[in-house]
C-alpha cells in the first residue's frame, strides 16, 4: 500500500464522518460536488508541493554547479599563468642553447665562463 493510498483514505473518511447523509437527490448531488472539489484541492496542493520541491532542487544544483564552474575558472586562470611564465623560460632557453651552436657559439660559451675564474688565478685541469 502507497503513503497516497492512505492519504487519500483517511480524507475520504473524515469527509464521509464531516458531512451528514444527505436525503435527496440535490443534496447529494451538491455533497458528490463538495467531495470532489476538496479531492481536486488535495491534489492540487500535493502537485504544487512536488513542483517547488522540483524547483527547490533544481535552484540549488544550478547554485553548486555556478560554483564549482567558478573553481574550475579560478584553477584554470593559474594554470594557464603557470604555463605562461613556464612558456617565457623555455623560449628564453631555446634562444640561448640555439645561440651556442652558431658559427662562433664556442667562443661566446668561453667568454661566459670566463667569469667564474678569477684573471690571477691558475687553471688546473686533472685527467
Amino acid at each position: 500500500m502507497s503513503p497516497w493510498q492512505g492519504v487519500f483514505s483517511a480524507l475520504q473518511a473524515d469527509m464521509q464522518n464531516a458531512v451528514p447523509k444527505p436525503t435527496d437527490a440535490a443534496s447529494l448531488a451538491a455533497l458528490l460536488q463538495h467531495q470532489n472539489d476538496r479531492r481536486e484541492l488535495v491534489c492540487s496542493s500535493l502537485a504544487l508541493a512536488v513542483k517547488l520541491g522540483l524547483t527547490l532542487l533544481g535552484v540549488v544544483s544550478l547554485f553548486r554547479l555556478s560554483v564549482a564552474y567558478q573553481e574550475r575558472l579560478d584553477r584554470h586562470g593559474e594554470m594557464a599563468a603557470v604555463v605562461d611564465v613556464e612558456t617565457s623560460k623555455l623560449q628564453s632557453l631555446q634562444r640561448r642553447f640555439d645561440t651556442l651552436f652558431t658559427l662562433g657559439g664556442d667562443e661566446r660559451l668561453m667568454d661566459e665562463q670566463d667569469q667564474w675564474i678569477a684573471p690571477n688565478r691558475l687553471r688546473v685541469i686533472w685527467r
